[in-house]
């Protein structure tokens, strides 16, 4: 299921919008779910708390307050793998678009074929994203966690919390089964620790020290397997 933003400063192009993208949709079999913003600040700081759970954000150029333009910026410093498009009722300004990797600048209102593309262009490049992010469920939420800001996943009973650098993400699930997804790139420190590679600063006795400062149990019995996973992927760069 796509997870689509529309974000417009005017409620009838953003209702507009989306009928368009679901006649789209239900022709094409796929299924989504819309998040409407009036405004790009509103559409920050909901995304800010809310990391990895929208897949294709459709922007309107002129907004009032903050513009589609340097919404698309700031929303590429939190998430470089969130699919932009813009929209825009001037062709001018098309041309300002460039440099943000949009996936599509579409002149209102937007064609059907023009939507079909941006939507199979979106589809693609989130399979390509697949193997560069964890998909974790928790209930109806879906989040895309990339791997670069994982720092370590732990388990407590029947749930998994995945530690990032922005926020704590949990989900019913068992760490072992994790372990199987996520691939050579983390390492299991103890039985209730499993760690990105790439966020271990340093590796002590008892201990294993991450990038931000936050220090996890390492058990005598991972610590050889750590050691020599650690050499492994600083030999590979």
């Amino acid at each position: 299921m796509l997870r689509i933003g529309l974000c417009d400063d005017i409620a009838d192009a953003r209702l507009l919008l989306e009928d368009a993208l679901e006649r789209v949709l239900e022709m094409g079999g796929w299924e989504a779910q819309f998040f409407q913003f009036s405004s790009g600040e509103g559409l920050l700081d909901w995304y800010a708390k809310h990391l990895g759970e929208l897949d294709l954000v459709f922007l309107d150029m002129e907004m009032k307050t903050l513009s589609g333009i340097d919404t698309a910026k700031r929303l590429r410093a939190l998430d470089d793998s969130l699919q932009l498009a813009f929209c825009t009722s001037y062709s001018d300004y098309v041309f300002d678009g460039y440099g943000t990797g949009a996936l599509g600048y579409l002149l209102k209102p937007p064609r059907q074929e023009q939507l079909e593309e941006v939507l199979r262009r979106a589809q693609a490049a989130l399979l390509r994203g697949l193997d560069e992010a964890y998909i974790a469920k928790n209930g109806d939420t879906t989040y895309r966690l990339p791997y670069q800001t994982i720092l370590y996943f732990t388990s407590e009973r029947r749930k998994v919390h995945c530690v990032t650098t922005e926020r704590t993400v949990s989900f019913y699930g068992k760490l072992d089964a994790v372990a199987a997804e996520v691939g050579k790139h983390f390492v299991r420190i103890h039985q209730r620790y499993l760690v990105r590679i790439g966020a271990i600063a340093r590796m002590e006795t008892n201990e294993v020290v991450l990038v931000n400062g936050e220090r996890l149990p390492l058990s005598r019995s991972q610590r050889q397997t750590a050691l020599l996973a650690v050499a492994q992927q600083t030999l590979e760069g």
